[in-house]
């Protein structure tokens, strides 16, 4: 049985990327922090093919436990996927920027990256196969004004997953990045689409779908030598 673990899986981004990577064959593990009634609606709309995993990426120690709690409930297997989705955003420019939206972010983007992953290497390593996915954005490829706590942590997820990817290549484990531009979900509600969308030459905003059949392609066999990279899911707008 194959397992993938996806953080912020609830909704948006990640709720697509749980129903890909299903329809994979994937066993789905969802990680959510606090929205049971949408984690649990994940689940139903994956035909309950995987399980709800409840804690805060940025912390450690929550993190820590709930991964070994798994693994002491499915001996011999492993996560062999995991993607890296949950984020938030907290935009404001930077001369007012609360203290905390600044860490609340990074803590979530960036630490979370560190809390989630470094767990599953060893297993990965000893198995000789892995996929590592992380989410990064236009925003930390380009920058974007008012997001300076966003862009620096989805620029701190782009060097290091081409960081990690040389450090674990050799043991059958690629990590990628994919950076998404405007994508139909909660996160960009309340941005001005219309206005928007005349700055993206495809004149649209993507679809969650649109990322989640990325990731399934980077978490295939197929795309074993593929490591290290980013991909741009934007419609153009920054390449």
């Amino acid at each position: 049985m194959k397992y993938a673990l996806v953080t912020g899986g609830s909704r948006g981004i990640g709720r697509a990327i749980c129903q890909r990577m299903a329809q994979e064959g994937y066993q789905v593990i969802i990680n959510y922090t606090s929205n049971d009634a949408e984690a649990q609606k994940t689940l139903e709309l994956i035909g309950g093919k995987g399980e709800l995993m409840r804690f805060d990426v940025s912390n450690s120690e929550q993190t820590r436990q709930a991964l070994e709690q798994w693994q002491q409930q499915h001996d011999g297997e492993y996560i062999e996927v995991v993607v890296n989705n949950a984020g938030i955003r907290r935009d404001n420019v930077m001369a007012l920027m609360p203290e905390d939206d600044w860490h609340r972010v990074l803590d979530i983007t960036l630490s979370g990256f560190f809390n989630v992953t470094q767990p599953l290497l060893p297993a990965m390593q000893l198995h000789k196969f892995g996929r590592i996915i992380n989410m990064a954005s236009v925003s930390g490829l380009k920058g974007l004004p008012g997001q300076t706590n966003y862009s620096a942590a989805k620029g701190g997820i782009i060097a290091a997953t081409k960081a990690l990817a040389q450090e674990v290549a050799r043991r059958g484990i690629t990590v990628n990045a994919i950076a998404p531009g405007f994508i139909k979900t909660d996160m960009t509600e309340g941005l001005d689409e219309a206005t928007l969308k005349k700055t993206i030459p495809a004149n649209r905003f993507g679809n969650p779908e649109e990322v989640a059949h990325a990731v399934a392609f980077l978490a295939s066999a197929d795309a074993g030598y593929i490591t290290g990279n980013v991909i741009s899911i934007n419609g153009g707008l920054y390449t």
